[in-house]
């Protein structure tokens, strides 16, 4: 088994790419999503692919298969040697894999790829707009009191784009409060 049968195998796939990436490593995605990663330098790895959790536990069991690694938890596994699996296996190995990463796609994505259109990325779900903090906080309505006394500090200012006096802030606790009309220099 050579990395260039490993390669037609995962593009006969539908809508499978290959993109080239950390370096010399070829990583075949459907869709956006990895679903085999193969290293083209000599490394521990030459080959890592999804697999389902119960194939996952009896893939490493046997010799030179390992979890692949960074990605073990979302059961991936890794083949140490090209010799560890056999061409038919691995080829079955494959395809369930790029099953799997389908499976777990939106609805749309997956009937994009059933009619045969190629999708490079998911399709966008129309998501809910989300409230900004402002319209999460409704203000209470002021009182017609609370309006009109807002009003009366402002028009006491003697700077018209000064912002208005508030006379229930303290600089500190021991401070007196500001007397409602300004000081007069006489």
């Amino acid at each position: 088994m050579n990395p260039e049968w490993v390669r037609e195998r995962c593009l006969s796939f539908p809508s499978a790419t290959e993109h080239v990436i950390w370096g010399n490593d070829l990583t075949f995605k459907v869709a956006g999503k990895i679903f085999a990663h193969l290293v083209l330098d000599p490394a521990p790895v030459w080959l890592s692919f999804k697999t389902t959790p119960e194939n996952f536990y009896a893939l490493n069991e046997r010799p030179n298969i390992i979890p692949a690694p960074y990605m073990a938890r979302a059961s991936y596994v890794a083949l140490q040697t090209r010799d560890a699996l056999a061409a038919e296996e691995l080829a079955s190995l494959l395809r369930e894999s790029y099953d799997l990463v389908v499976a777990r796609m939106p609805k749309k994505t997956r009937d994009a790829l059933a009619s045969g259109i190629l999708v490079s990325t998911p399709v966008a779900r129309k998501k809910a707009r989300k409230k900004t903090r402002k319209e999460a906080r409704k203000k209470p309505n002021k009182s017609p009191r609370k309006i009109h006394r807002a009003k009366r500090l402002q028009s006491r200012n003697r700077r018209k784009d000064a912002p208005p006096i508030n006379e229930n802030k303290r600089k500190s606790r021991n401070q007196a409060p500001r007397s409602r009309l300004p000081r007069r220099g006489y």
